[in-house]
């Protein structure tokens, strides 16, 4: 059985921790770009073998805990249960199958640029027609900046590619953003006697099998080298476990503005990464961007701030159902 979550309870009362888990959910996200790089152009994996064995090796740790620790054996299943799992292996499928056809089309710069780009306001004209309510200022406000800080911070990748292919690939991106939006929005809905722990892997692991007929055909072969199985390992496990794990259990509490702007965190990791590792410079609109989106972010335990201040005068703060 799903429960409704109201945004009072997740901007006033007792100190939460669900933006702060969104941060760090979006910083491990970011980590998992560079080591993506590395496998596809240094060691020739193909980015379709990236994403199913992200999948498939995120999920298989978390199931054999699961398992070993018995709590698989005392999961209850019911139909609400069964509809979320499903609904998050399709879109975890959905997502990778998105992003990476999207990288056949147009730069993987742009790709990324308008797929994380695309989140914020996904998330915030979901929150609005779910709670049928205009857009708040401390809700725009974030994600304006946001998206300004982003496109500083990335530039917009210039391609020679026709017309129709460039089409092909921003539709295909901004389908990626859409489907983790959704995933967002979805989950904030808690579902009886489903923990993140299981939501998290039983859902990758289920996005997994969708896609192995798909990374399958495409080809999978990996590299027999110990850097090549490191680089995996790491993407099953941190950018991957520990980021979902992070990521459903700060949807829980995480105000509206922190579920649209938290994640931010992932594309000035990266960035921040590939400047200290991978030898690529940041130019001053790219640090200018970058300041943005710490604003953006900081900007969200400051909304809250003045709502538990409101709410302490009296107000009765705006209520979301999701």
């Amino acid at each position: 059985m799903g429960s409704s979550v109201s945004s009072d309870a997740r901007t006033v009362g007792i100190p939460q921790n669900g933006f702060v888990l969104l941060l760090l959910a979006g910083t491990l996200w970011g980590t998992g770009g560079p080591v993506a790089q590395v496998l596809q152009r240094d060691l020739g994996v193909g980015p379709m073998a990236v994403g199913t064995y992200r999948l498939l090796i995120a999920g298989a740790v978390i199931t054999a805990f699961l398992l070993v620790s018995g709590r698989l054996r005392r999961l209850q299943p019911s139909a609400p249960l069964v509809r979320r799992l499903a609904l998050n292996a399709v879109l975890h499928a959905i997502f990778q199958v998105l992003f990476f056809a999207s990288l056949a089309f147009i730069p993987a710069g742009l790709s990324a640029l308008v797929k994380i780009g695309s989140v914020p306001v996904f998330i915030t004209i979901g929150v609005c027609l779910l709670s049928r309510r205009m857009p708040t200022v401390g809700l725009v406000v974030p994600v304006v900046l946001a998206v300004l800080g982003l496109g500083l911070l990335a530039g917009f990748p210039s391609t020679d590619a026709p017309p129709l292919q460039v089409a092909s690939g921003l539709a295909c991106a901004l389908g990626a953003g859409l489907t983790f939006s959704i995933m967002g929005l979805a989950n904030r809905t808690q579902v009886e006697g489903l923990d993140p722990l299981v939501n998290s892997g039983l859902g990758m692991l289920g996005g997994a099998v969708l896609l192995l007929p798909v990374g399958l055909s495409m080809g999978m072969a990996v590299p027999a080298t110990g850097e090549a199985f490191g680089l995996l390992a790491f993407l099953g496990l941190v950018p991957t476990v520990l980021a979902y794990l992070a990521y459903f259990a700060g949807l829980r509490s995480a105000s509206d503005t922190g579920v649209a702007v938290g994640t931010i965190a992932e594309p000035l990791t990266a960035t921040l990464l590939s400047v200290a590792f991978l030898d690529e410079r940041m130019t001053p609109l790219g640090v200018l961007g970058a300041v943005l989106l710490v604003v953006s972010m900081a900007g969200e335990p400051v909304v809250r701030r003045l709502e538990s201040r409101k709410y302490a005068r009296g107000g009765k703060p705006e209520r979301t159902t999701t």
